[in-house]
């Protein structure tokens, strides 16, 4: 006899009273970052779990419509909560992080390292800074590594603050708890350690192709991870050789995937009426970077309007710059106000919890259609230049006439995630204005060129994921590791 699938958590009885109803699959998606509503709330993937399954939503609140959609989008809602933290916890966890740094020193990692020196500039805190990193080197080996992580994960427990998530999901007896984004779990941390400490399997999405060799340790470990291509595998597998192969599971990335549904396509008159730009003449693409990474950037983004404006013979080209949206610096102010030339449109994004907003979905996506190329400094706006076959030229050289050190914007691309990028050919780096006004050139004359190697890098990179589905697949993720799983056994 079929199950009801609309019964509750407890056992019952169906309607001839012989036989257990089998109780529904819960999925709590945990949605600790603006991007991650982005990822899996507008592009389906909670509504196609939600399909099939219970969907409870903890998540950041950027404000009362996003509260509105959030509830609306799943069965409950309940706004995350940020819990303090013991100072021991905090310090066990800060020197795990660097400890995991050194032991891997990756490029990105030594920059990190240097960069985090470069911020301490008074006594005290360059004293707190040596003190953490001595507390790090005895454990920056393999099993250090995991002998510090094994420790962080007891002190975490024992020295708990809180159990308000340990008590909600007893409440709600979850099959599955997943973190839509491993990078941003500090405010999701004690949600996902609950459900660990109670028996529930957890899954995480790891949220970015860099964040692996970028961005520190993972923490806390999960039972499953969703990752965007093999590479991302491969490197958790290598960088975490605890994690078995049969735990990570390659679907994409939603946020890819609204680039590939054509309901999100505007004709080139409708965008550039939109973004001011003359639909006649050709546009470059300018995405700007992290403040704290890319000074003086704005340097360089006026230095390419003057080229672009002694490039008579294609109308000339048109400067549309993109700033990064979780950059709130205001750098670019008195360039926007002084350049009326230079194409500044407003991004669409929420400043709390940093969320984009439906509309750049259709901004984003048709300013990669309609550019005729696209320039940056190291950026994943390069992938989508790709994915749109447009020629995409990476800045590495420094801004003229300024002393940036010790950042250097030539040394990101021996970064691990993006030297396979530059040694696929499928972007070109200027490494001085002379070669970046060639490289100009040569793509507007030549748009083909290259094309080979975009095609053949997208491929080796994303598979068969660019198909506006990787929601779908998410989704399908979901369901199945909630299904699989056994029953939560309570907080011991």
């Amino acid at each position: 006899m079929t199950a009801d699938l609309k019964s509750g958590t407890a056992p019952a009885l169906d309607a001839a009273g012989d036989e257990p109803t089998t109780p529904r699959t819960h999925v709590v998606a945990i949605l600790p970052r603006g991007e991650a509503i982005r990822n899996f709330v507008y592009s389906g993937a909670l509504e196609d779990v939600r399909r099939e399954a219970e969907v409870t939503v903890l998540s950041v609140v950027p404000g009362e419509e996003f509260r509105q959609l959030l509830a609306a989008s799943s069965d409950r809602f309940h706004p995350l909560q940020s819990v303090p933290e013991r100072w021991a916890v905090r310090f066990t966890r800060e020197v795990l992080d660097m400890a995991h740094g050194r032991y891997l020193w990756s490029k990105a990692a030594e920059d990190r390292w240097r960069f985090r020196d470069g911020e301490a500039v008074t006594t005290s805190q360059r004293l707190k800074r040596w003190g953490k990193k001595l507390a790090c080197y005895p454990f920056a080996t393999q099993a250090g590594v995991e002998a510090l992580s094994q420790w962080e994960r007891r002190a975490s427990r024992r020295l708990r603050t809180s159990d308000h998530y340990v008590r909600l999901f007893e409440m709600l007896r979850p099959s599955l708890v997943f973190n839509g984004s491993h990078v941003h779990s500090q405010v999701a941390i004690q949600a996902v350690q609950a459900a660990q400490w109670s028996g529930i399997p957890t899954m995480t999405f790891l949220f970015s192709w860099d964040n692996l060799t970028s961005q520190g340790r993972l923490i806390p470990p999960y039972d499953h991870y969703l990752a965007w291509n093999e590479a991302i595998k491969r490197d958790l597998l290598r960088i975490y050789p605890s994690i078995r192969p049969e735990q990570v599971l390659v679907v994409g990335t939603p946020q890819f995937d609204f680039h590939f549904r054509p309901e999100y396509y505007w004709t080139r008159e409708e965008f550039c009426q939109r973004v001011g730009a003359d639909p006649a003449r050709p546009i470059v693409l300018y995405s700007t970077g992290m403040a704290n990474h890319m000074p003086g950037e704005h340097v360089v983004v006026e230095r390419i309007a003057d080229l672009l404006s002694t490039l008579d013979h294609w109308g000339p080209p048109q400067l549309l710059v993109r700033v990064y949206p979780k950059d709130r610096t205001g750098r670019f102010n008195e360039l926007r106000s002084r350049r009326p030339d230079i194409l500044f449109p407003e991004i669409p994004w929420e400043p709390a919890w940093l969320t984009p907003r439906v509309e750049d979905l259709f901004l984003y996506t048709n300013t990669l259609r309609h550019s005729a190329l696209g320039i940056n400094i190291a950026s994943t706006v390069s992938l989508e230049l790709c994915m749109f076959d447009k020629p995409a030229i990476n800045v590495g050289y420094d801004p003229p006439g300024m002393d940036i050190r010790p950042v250097s914007f030539a040394r990101y691309y021996e970064f691990d995630h993006y030297a396979p990028v530059v040694a696929s050919g499928a972007v070109e780096v200027a490494h001085s204005e002379d070669q970046l006004r060639q490289m100009v050139e040569h793509a507007f004359q030549h748009p083909e060129h290259r094309r080979t190697a975009r095609r053949a890098f997208i491929e080796r990179m994303f598979g068969e994921t660019l198909d506006g589905r990787s929601a779908t697949r998410v989704a399908k993720a979901l369901l199945a590791a909630a299904r699989s799983a056994k029953p939560p056994v309570g907080l011991e």
